[in-house]
């Protein structure tokens, strides 16, 4: 699928409020599409992790990440307002995300797992930002 198909259904995606009339609204400093491979070099698994950048250690650190399970999930460029913007459907809730960054990686390593050396999953502050959107019902 082209990169102006997956922005067009990311945009669709966007504007089609779910059936609760909610959507899950965040903003991180960095979203990173990761692909990681096995030792042998196939494609093990591809994720979207969620980044929030620490002054206090000088690094990003993971605040969440979801499986990447289908091409729309793919963050975009909002030319609008220069984020790039990740949207889909999250356990029952659509999801957006926004951030001023964005990087695709391909490593041999789950950089997620990595990261709970330094901050433990437990202490992370997920993805959780609510709004009601305005619907015309």
């Amino acid at each position: 699928m082209g990169t102006i198909a997956i922005a067009i259904l990311a945009s669709a995606v966007s504007l089609t409020p779910n059936s609760h009339g909610v959507v899950a609204n965040d903003r991180v400093d960095l979203i990173e599409v990761n692909h990681v491979y096995d030792e042998r070099g196939r494609l093990s698994f591809s994720q979207i992790i969620f980044y929030d950048w620490s002054p206090r250690v000088g690094r990003f650190q993971v605040r969440a990440w979801r499986m990447l399970k289908t091409q729309s999930q793919i963050p975009h460029r909002d030319w609008t307002t220069n984020d790039f913007v990740a949207v889909w459907h999250d356990e029952g809730i659509l999801r957006e995300v926004h951030a001023d960054n964005f990087r695709e990686s391909w490593t041999q390593h789950d950089p997620e797992l990595i990261e709970r050396e330094h901050l433990p999953k437990e202490r992370r502050r997920e993805l959780e930002h609510l709004v009601k959107l305005k619907t015309n019902r």
